[in-house]
């Protein structure tokens, strides 16, 4: 078979729509994003795919499955699973889990960190640096190669730090540095 026609060439990254995982491989998580990982994986493997297997195979030995709707979707559904468990695998393989509450220099920003700032304006943020399947910006988790996080990495209380955002550069001023076990 010709390469160019096989769809292996395309990064399971790209197909589930995550974050490319950055050069070197590692995959950096909380403990507890992680666990939701794995969660998702272990349903994935012994509740939803036998049940689509099981409705596929029902559907086989009704005859003719070119104008079969349970078996068509039945098949469609089994190869997103199957790409999502490939997904989900590749990213287990490379996690590297890093636990904030463990973190024994505190005065500085690290992986894990939940970091208060405080802008040119005077609003105040908090971040937590998360691994990339862990962002949540609605709830201020932002993913460790994020402009942003880069930024924080290793500065210390007090610091002011730049960096270029989406709407132009920013400078922002930490006051607060917390490790905590994030939910």
């Amino acid at each position: 078979m010709i390469k160019a026609f096989v769809k292996d060439d395309v990064d399971d990254d790209e197909e589930e729509g995550g974050a490319p995982l950055p050069v070197g491989g590692k995959n950096y998580m909380t403990p507890a994003g992680h666990a939701r990982l794995q969660a998702e994986f272990a349903h994935l493997v012994k509740v939803e795919r036998p049940e689509v297997v099981s409705v596929v195979s029902w559907a086989a030995g009704n005859g003719d499955r070119s104008e079969n709707g349970d078996y068509i979707y039945g098949k469609k559904r089994l190869r997103e699973i199957d790409r999502r468990l490939r997904f989900l695998d590749k990213r287990l393989d490379n996690a590297v889990v890093v636990d904030p509450a463990a973190q024994e220099n505190r005065d500085h920003v690290y992986f894990g960190a939940s970091v208060t700032v405080v802008d040119q304006n005077g609003d105040e943020f908090t971040y937590s640096i998360v691994g990339l399947d862990e962002t949540d910006p609605g709830r201020g988790r932002i993913s460790w190669v994020s402009p942003l996080a880069l930024a924080l990495l290793k500065a210390r209380l007090g610091d002011s730090v730049r960096f270029l955002s989406p709407g132009g550069a920013r400078e922002l001023e930490i006051v607060d540095i917390e490790y905590r076990p994030l939910e």
